[in-house]
């Protein structure tokens, strides 16, 4: 194996945990656009809101993104090479699917125009799922990801971030 080779293998657990970094940077920008925008109260100021829509919508694109190329490349990448993994990985796509109705939940509650202790309690679900989804996933597939031959785009396969 030549060393672009071994370096491109091995990027790929470097990748997953650059992207899940970001990931959580993105929820805590849009955790900190519903505290700015409450100020002093529980509805969120209008000034605020195009900040508050910005970043919470942005930051579920991403992570909407980041796990359907999750389930489109690199789940099944993983499941040719290592069949054993098919119940993590059963359990990760299942978490997708749970984050997934959270996401639409906190879209839904924006476009309610709900207030912001409303908006806190969907980013901190989300935040609590995304965070055991994050940990369960990184001990189940960074040492594979260490020798998985994949030849895709990190961009598309974990999300454009």
């Amino acid at each position: 194996m030549t060393d672009r080779e071994t370096t491109r293998l091995i990027a790929w657990s470097n990748e997953l945990r650059h992207v899940h970094a970001r990931l959580r940077e993105a929820l805590d920008f849009a955790r900190a656009a519903v505290a700015a925008g409450a100020g002093d109260s529980t509805r969120v100021d209008p000034g605020a809101a195009a900040n508050l829509l910005l970043y919470c919508r942005g930051f579920c694109v991403a992570l909407d993104k980041h796990h359907r190329g999750e389930d489109r490349a690199l789940f099944p990448a993983i499941e040719a090479a290592h069949p054993e993994l098919a119940d993590p990985l059963h359990m990760l796509r299942r978490d997708h699917l749970m984050i997934d109705e959270l996401l639409t939940a906190l879209s839904g509650a924006l476009d309610d125009d709900a207030d912001a202790a409303a908006l806190a309690r969907h980013l901190d679900g989300i935040g609590a799922i995304m965070e055991n989804h994050f940990a369960y996933e990184e001990r189940q597939l960074l040492a594979i990801l260490d020798t998985l031959a994949l030849d895709e785009d990190a961009g598309s396969v974990l999300g454009p971030l």
